[in-house]
């Protein structure tokens, strides 16, 4: 089995009592070790409401892939539990995997077949798949994700987003309740990436969940609705992207050609994270309760010209900075 053909909450650490009403994935304690003794995941608590874009986070060797092949019954875990709509993994992997369409670290190809015969071949090792309606759910899988016009060019011939594309459209074969993507914009260009971002949407729209692994944090950001931060195989947060990026502060940015005087005034009323950029100081957005008008009037009698000045809300990718005290780097 291919991984391509295969296939908020606050964490709580109680004893498991199986999957929880609305959630497509619920994971108690769900730990991996390896030889060794490297800790991939580490006693992850992960709920996945149905309906959701859910986006998995995290830096290089978070634990992010290792936990979706957990999830999908591809590797064992050390200890933990996982339910998967509603169902145990691994041990429910047979009834499961069928509902799951999955691209896990790029799409396992035959070269030699064109992309419209890779299809017709993962689908044909599908047990479930009626083999009367084959040829049309090919075409249309081709056609959302817009390989209509390559579906005859070998696979081998495929660029790196091709491949992607053609491993997404294994996965859309089938109706699926539950789709599981690593990296599903890897090699794609900026239009191609807005493509799958539209389809994304649409599937959910359709009542797929969505669970989305990526280190694209703006990607996350436009397209979906919950999300789970991880480093060093922890969860460090999980819940709807909004709530995630209200609990960062954002930033206050003032534009004038007095910045050096302009920082003196902030710092005076407790400015912190002060940065200077040419004509722009930027800080900390002030806490709760601090009126940005009375801030702004403190410039303005201290002399400072002010030509911008507002308050930028904070990114998800400040959360996360803010969560894990790095930098984001590729998926893990």
């Amino acid at each position: 089995m291919t991984d391509t053909a295969a296939a908020a909450a606050a964490p709580d650490t109680g004893p498991d009592t199986g999957p929880e009403p609305g959630t497509v994935i619920r994971t108690r304690g769900l730990t991996k070790r390896y030889r060794g003794g490297q800790l991939a995941v580490d006693g992850l608590d992960l709920a996945v409401p149905a309906g959701s874009v859910f986006g998995f986070l995290g830096p290089n060797g978070s634990g992010k892939t290792t936990t979706i092949r957990m999830l999908l019954g591809l590797i064992d875990p050390t200890s933990g539990t996982a339910h998967v709509l509603g169902r145990p993994m691994p041990a429910a992997a047979r009834t499961v995997l069928p509902q799951v369409g999955a691209l896990i670290e790029g799409p396992a190809l035959y070269g030699f077949l064109t992309g419209r015969d890779n299809l017709v071949r993962f689908d044909s090792a599908d047990p479930t798949a009626d083999p009367r309606t084959r040829r049309a759910r090919v075409e249309d899988a081709l056609d959302r994700v817009g390989l209509a016009a390559a579906a005859g060019r070998k696979a081998k011939a495929y660029s790196l987003g091709m491949k992607q594309r053609l491993g997404l459209a294994a996965a859309l074969l089938q109706p699926r309740s539950l789709l599981v993507l690593d990296e599903p914009t890897n090699g794609l260009d900026p239009q191609g990436m807005r493509e799958i971002r539209t389809l994304v949407r649409e599937l959910a729209g359709e009542g797929t969940t969505v669970f989305l692994s990526s280190h694209l944090l703006d990607e996350i950001e436009q397209v979906c609705t919950h999300a789970a931060v991880m480093a060093r195989g922890r969860l460090l947060v999980q819940g709807p992207v909004s709530a995630l990026s209200a609990g960062a502060r954002g930033r206050l940015t003032v534009t004038t050609p007095d910045p050096a005087d302009a920082a003196r005034v902030l710092a005076e009323h407790g400015a912190t994270g002060l940065v200077t950029d040419g004509d722009r100081v930027s800080t900390d957005a002030p806490q709760a309760g601090v009126e940005l008008g009375d801030v702004n009037a403190a410039l303005v009698r201290a002399g400072v010209r002010v030509r911008a000045f507002g308050v930028e809300r904070a990114s998800l990718e400040d959360a996360f900075v803010a969560l894990t005290g790095e930098g984001f780097d590729v998926a893990g």
